[in-house]
């Protein structure tokens, strides 16, 4: 709670990673009354919105969209392709790999774990011994996290997608995008997945509550053999609605898909190569900061090698369990939200920074302004000069 005493009047800054900052415009489009659902312009714009769904995909095959979150969107993912007593690996640099495997031992599954820690991105040559060893082939798909939210490891889809080639092995690719869609380059199509998913709250700067499935005809080769598939995630009727209201299994998020097209406006005029170069720019900023305030011996990223960050959210640890306290003072009395150390060992040692979707170079820099205050007023060792880095950074 903020006092009287402290800096934090004003407009907040919301610097966790996801939900992130709304802009003005989605905010604005949402702010009206309730369409008609079974005529009209609500029915009109949803071609053209899937569409563009897909341009940021970089896919050309087929979406469903399901009122939910993240976690119902890997559920609906699994509902179609994987059935009661089927396998599943799953490699797990982070919290999130584990909940989208626990969600597949939920619906009947087996869940073969491949544990990284939190620190490490994927070894391959792990990844390849699990795959040889399946001899029959009971694995059927592989829950590939793209960019882990709690960790801040980016993986790499591509190289996985080429270990599945060379081993000849049928397994489906499944990638969970839902923190990297819209912030860290992901190319369905270029790279060889089957099944993708995500949500409208992060990179695609849409309050929660939407989540997207994208699925190519091999995925939908699996569908179709399935034995049975509930009717409310079955994917079939949402990618291919012959009325409007099939596109949901009932009543539209409507205000949800007037904000969606206008954040999909907002993507496709920056153009989707700038979206990724600006987040590269933005987050190489933040880490040359992170990397000077480490200097001082108390501040430690998360993941050492820049090649396995993401560049959405940065994982951060301080000695002694100050995380906890830096985020309070960050939030009192400065008005700046910082991420919780989510899925981390040492919680009150951990703290995150979003910086996805609706950013820009100077509210990056406020962020790092208020981190720095926190530092300082905590009285924490860090290394001097990080907010100069981080500008020379972005200018460089």
């Amino acid at each position: 709670m903020k006092n009287h005493n402290s800096l934090a009047q004003g407009r907040e800054y919301l610097a966790i990673p996801g939900p992130s900052v709304i802009p003005d415009a989605v905010l604005q489009a949402m702010h009206r009354p309730s369409p008609n659902i079974y005529d009209g312009e609500l029915i009109e714009m949803m071609p053209a919105l899937t569409r563009d769904l897909c341009r940021v995909a970089r896919t050309e095959h087929n979406l469903a969209i399901y009122i939910a979150n993240g976690h119902g969107t890997w559920e609906a993912a699994l509902s179609n392709v994987i059935a009661p007593g089927e396998r599943i690996l799953a490699p797990a640099s982070g919290r999130f790999t584990h909940g989208w495997a626990e969600m597949a031992e939920g619906i009947g599954a087996t869940a073969q774990l491949i544990d990284f820690g939190t620190s490490s991105a994927w070894d391959f040559e792990r990844i390849a011994d699990a795959l040889r060893a399946d001899k029959a082939y009971e694995i059927k798909a592989v829950l590939a996290v793209h960019v882990d939210t709690s960790s801040s490891i980016r993986n790499d889809i591509p190289t996985l997608r080429a270990l599945l080639d060379d081993l000849n092995h049928p397994a489906l690719l499944m990638a969970d995008c839902i923190a990297s869609l819209g912030c860290d380059r992901f190319e369905m199509d270029a790279w060889g997945v089957d099944v993708m998913v995500t949500a409208c709250q992060k990179g695609l700067m849409t309050p929660a509550g939407v989540g997207f499935v994208f699925f190519n005809d091999k995925a939908q080769s699996k569908r179709a053999v399935m034995p049975r598939v509930s009717q409310y995630w079955d994917w079939v009727p949402r990618a291919n609605p012959e009325l409007f209201y099939q596109y949901f299994n009932g009543t539209a998020p409507t205000h949800h898909l007037y904000g969606l097209r206008a954040a999909l406006d907002i993507i496709h005029a920056e153009g989707i190569e700038q979206v990724w170069a600006r987040h590269e720019r933005l987050a190489r900023a933040i880490w040359t900061a992170c990397e000077t305030w480490a200097e001082g011996g108390a501040l430690h990223l998360n993941v050492a090698d820049r090649q396995d960050r993401s560049r959405a959210v940065t994982a951060l640890r301080l000695t002694d369990g100050r995380g906890t306290a830096l985020r309070e003072y960050t939030e009192t009395q400065l008005g700046l939200t910082l991420g919780i150390g989510l899925g981390m060992e040492d919680w009150d040692g951990c703290f995150r920074l979003g910086h996805m979707g609706h950013v820009n170079a100077q509210m990056v820099m406020a962020m790092l302004g208020g981190v720095e205050t926190g530092l300082a007023a905590l009285g924490i060792p860090r290394g001097t000069g990080a907010l100069e880095a981080a500008a020379a950074a972005l200018v460089s």
